[in-house]
């Protein structure tokens, strides 16, 4: 496996001619972009041209990972070619199917599951729903398929996601990227690095990811009660207060973000599922830990590679992650990489929802504000 990263800023792209002379083979090229960059297609008539036999997979960003920065409105690219590792692109789109589930299950089953190793999920972040997209490709794949990847972004705009495999570039788009045989290794690390804070409590009331009841009190009630002077400042400061959903038996637990609260209807609104009767507790922000957090997620993907040197790093994390860090977000990022060799590619984006299995479950699940960390190495 031969990976090259290149960008494109300021008007100007940087290092694409070398790669395109120096990879005339690419196969596949990932693209994490700005939506407004996406939405004039100029990157993909570039990109085509430059790279006429490869398949080009774009997705919209709340910012884009090069190595161990930030940059936001750019694109980061990456130029693949596999030595012996079979690949398949399958793509469709919410609008066409009743549900997120339905999208999720046809799409995932027109890959062939024979030799199937790896899944790779870009999704629509606006949408979509990433729970129900989740369940439906599980349906159909093989449990021992590991899945990761993420939910486009549109910055801190929350307008629209675009994505698409080559020149399907829309709202709405699912694109799964499976890779086969027993030549590619991939190693996952995920951690968020919050607190949790007071009793475990019971979801007595909810309908997918509104929450209306918390031990038949409340929830929205509850919560401010909570958050103290925290709570005259949402919907905004929901994002250094997470809930934990606990899974599991209640030995792992999932971070879910408030979007927001509606003080008429008395409901809270979350970026993934809060299903009735399950566990949650309250959770609040802790820079360090946060940081500390990407470090072990870079650490146990590595650790998961076998300790291979990775031929490619992808990193998504979640753009609540991005706006509690603020400018301390390079912190995140270097931490995240620390272990890598120092050319090691590194490439992702800040996305509105991630995927990945658990440490200590391999079963994937849809994560929010949390650091996602997939390696890549093919021997």
């Amino acid at each position: 496996m031969k990976s090259t990263t290149f960008t494109f800023k300021e008007d100007a792209w940087q290092g694409l001619t070398d790669t395109a002379a120096n990879m005339p083979d690419a196969e596949l090229i990932l693209v994490f972009a700005d939506r407004m960059l996406l939405e004039k297609n100029e990157l993909n008539k570039y990109l085509q041209s430059s790279f006429p036999k490869a398949n080009i997979i774009s997705c919209s960003t709340a910012g884009e990972v090069y190595y161990q920065k930030l940059q936001q409105s750019s694109a980061v690219c990456v130029a693949i070619h596999f030595d012996q590792t079979p690949f398949s692109i399958q793509s469709g789109n919410i609008k066409d199917f009743q549900n997120s589930y339905l999208l999720g299950k046809q799409v995932a089953s027109q890959l062939t599951q024979e030799g199937l190793r790896y899944i790779m999920i870009i999704s629509d972040g606006n949408i979509i729903n990433g729970d129900d997209l989740l369940q439906g490709i599980k349906e159909v794949v093989p449990p021992t398929v590991l899945i990761s990847g993420g939910m486009a972004g549109d910055g801190d705009r929350f307008q629209q996601t675009l994505l698409g495999h080559n020149n399907q570039i829309a709202e709405g788009n699912l694109v799964l990227l499976g890779l086969y045989g027993d030549h590619i290794q991939v190693g996952t690390g995920i951690h968020g690095g919050w607190e949790m804070f007071g009793p475990e409590r019971t979801v007595t009331r909810s309908a997918g990811n509104l929450l209306f009841e918390i031990d038949e009190v409340n929830a929205l009630d509850l919560y401010k009660k909570y958050l103290g002077k925290y709570a005259d400042e949402l919907p905004s400061s929901a994002l250094l207060f997470p809930i934990a959903l606990m899974i599991n038996n209640d030995q792992s637990y999932l971070v879910r973000t408030i979007l927001s609260v509606d003080d008429q209807n008395k409901s809270m609104t979350f970026a993934g599922n809060i299903p009735q009767g399950s566990t949650i507790r309250f959770m609040k922000s802790n820079f360090d830990r946060l940081v500390s957090a990407a470090a072990e997620a870079g650490m146990e993907a590595h650790s998961n590679l076998q300790e291979q040197t990775p031929d490619l790093t992808l990193i998504v994390s979640c753009v609540g992650r991005k706006i509690v860090l603020s400018h301390r977000i390079d912190e995140e990022l270097e931490a995240a990489t620390d272990r890598l060799p120092a050319q090691s590619p590194v490439v992702g984006f800040y996305s509105y929802g991630e995927f990945a299995p658990l440490k200590e479950n391999p079963e994937s699940y849809l994560h929010n504000q949390t650091m996602v960390v997939t390696s890549f190495s093919e021997r």
